[in-house]
């Protein structure tokens, strides 16, 4: 154990009394996330270097893909999804991220099946998806096929029938009136809507215990490759330090939070955070609220946050989808230019369940609503990206890769060349509806194209033409 960890200890006993009963922290990604950070901020100092083993040695070069099983076939179970993983091995994708697994509580339940979030028993599996033994046996099988496996935790609250509600009730947060409440936005005092669960209180320590029993157990028994934490922003920092200290025998979990807050990452609490400013950035290019130029703006501010880990960059996941909008509503026709910016830009991609279809509807979220599955029309153009980011070390994640060198960042276009060991990777992108031209302040040797498969070479200023919401990566090999 390093020596800092005893200044840590230090400050997390003060941070205990802070948070008393329950964190004050914000529960929603987008919802006062100045405040949450603030009160993440300096908690404790960040260790000096990056510790050694830190990141899993898989997740360099990784792809993440978001199922949804419940709508993923129309069996929706584990057993009918095992079908489409040589599918997704073949594509390229490295991490199956599983929605929530558990059985989901009847008692305040939404619409017809309920929310995925709305857990009634972390070490069980839903019965509409399948046993338990099914999943190790999927686990399994993605092993074979040189994929990851990470499940969906949901730390914050759990359904109104979830065992504990009668054998610990002492482990929920009880409102003015004494009675277990669903979670409260703390800024207001009032409820976020999230009707169907109940707000779990962190300042009770049996509560952290059983929390990492349950945890574990999917590790030790289930042989799960790491975990993407609903809402880890809700829940204390501390908690966290708690996680991380159990989990650090497994060297090789991943640890993705949904939360942008910088302590999670700096403190060496999670590889990976949801790159949400950088999605709702994308959403306001495309509208016409902002403009391109303001990607380097957003990057240079991120890098001053962030110095550890990477970010998560998506175009579509499950609450985008199905309450947001697909991306063709809210990207329009820059779906496939910014899917080609999060494949390459910073940070691991996610693909969505069918985005490689395109799916181009919303997914009803508490009731089954089937992914129209049919042509894979899109599945080359996301291996093209994906088959890149593993070959080229320039597109690598995180501490394995490289940051972006900005050629060129205005409201029209958008290019920057990453090099890393000697492999070079470009990517041009055209902001523009009208077709562009663009020059580069060097030559272009034997580049491959990524999406046309074919050689490029052009000398520097030489002029090349560019599609409006064009793109072009060019990679070495």
């Amino acid at each position: 154990m390093r020596p800092k960890f005893i200044i840590y200890s230090f400050l997390l006993i003060c941070f205990s009394l802070i948070v008393s009963c329950k964190s004050e922290l914000a529960k929603s990604e987008v919802s006062d996330m100045a405040k949450v950070n603030e009160l993440h901020k300096d908690m404790m100092p960040p260790p000096e270097q990056p510790t050694k083993g830190f990141y899993p040695s898989w997740i360099k070069n990784a792809v993440i893909y978001e199922v949804n099983l419940r709508q993923y076939t129309p069996e929706g179970t584990i057993n009918a999804f095992k079908a489409h993983i040589p599918r997704l091995a073949d594509m390229g994708i490295d991490v199956l991220w599983f929605m929530p697994i558990h059985p989901i509580s009847k008692t305040r339940r939404k619409g017809k099946l309920g929310s995925y979030y709305a857990v009634s028993d972390y070490r069980a599996v839903n019965p509409e998806h399948g046993t338990l033994e099914d999943f190790k046996s999927l686990v399994r099988m993605a092993h074979e096929n040189n994929m990851k496996v990470i499940i969906d935790w949901v730390p914050n609250h759990t359904g109104w029938d979830h065992k504990w509600m009668k054998l610990h009730p002492q482990f929920y947060t009880k409102g003015k009136d004494g009675k277990i409440t669903d979670p409260i936005d703390p800024s207001t005092g009032e409820p976020w809507g999230w009707t169907d669960v109940a707000d779990l209180d962190y300042g009770n320590t049996d509560l952290r215990k059983a929390m990492l029993d349950d945890m574990e157990f999917w590790v030790k028994q289930v042989r799960i490759d790491g975990f993407r934490q609903d809402v880890a922003h809700g829940v204390p920092l501390d908690f966290w330090v708690e996680y991380r200290k159990r989990m650090m025998k497994y060297d090789q979990l991943f640890h993705l939070a949904e939360a942008e807050v910088p302590a999670h990452r700096n403190q060496e609490l999670f590889h990976t955070s949801y790159g949400w400013s950088f999605h709702h950035l994308l959403n306001e290019i495309a509208s016409g609220k902002k403009g391109a130029s303001e990607i380097k703006n957003w990057y240079d501010e991120d890098r001053k946050k962030f110095i550890r880990g990477f970010h998560m960059h998506f175009t579509s996941n499950h609450d985008e989808n199905s309450w947001n909008g697909t991306e063709y509503e809210r990207l329009g026709p820059m779906a496939k230019l910014m899917a080609v910016l999060t494949c390459t830009f910073d940070g691991t991609p996610l693909i969505y369940s069918g985005q490689e279809e395109p799916l181009k509807k919303r997914l009803e979220f508490f009731k089954k609503d089937l992914i129209p599955f049919e042509n894979y029309r899109l599945m080359d153009f996301y291996k093209k990206l994906i088959l890149a980011k593993h070959s080229n070390k320039a597109l690598w994640n995180g501490p394995f890769g490289v940051e972006p060198e900005f050629i060129r960042a205005d409201d029209d276009m958008l290019i920057f060349k990453k090099e890393n060991e000697n492999e070079v990777a470009i990517v041009v992108l055209n902001f523009n509806k009208e077709p562009m031209q663009y020059k580069l302040p060097f030559d272009v040797s034997n580049m491959v194209e990524v999406m046309s498969g074919k050689l490029r070479s052009f000398n520097k200023d030489e002029e090349q033409k560019i599609d409006g919401y064009g793109y072009h990566v060019f990679t070495s090999f």
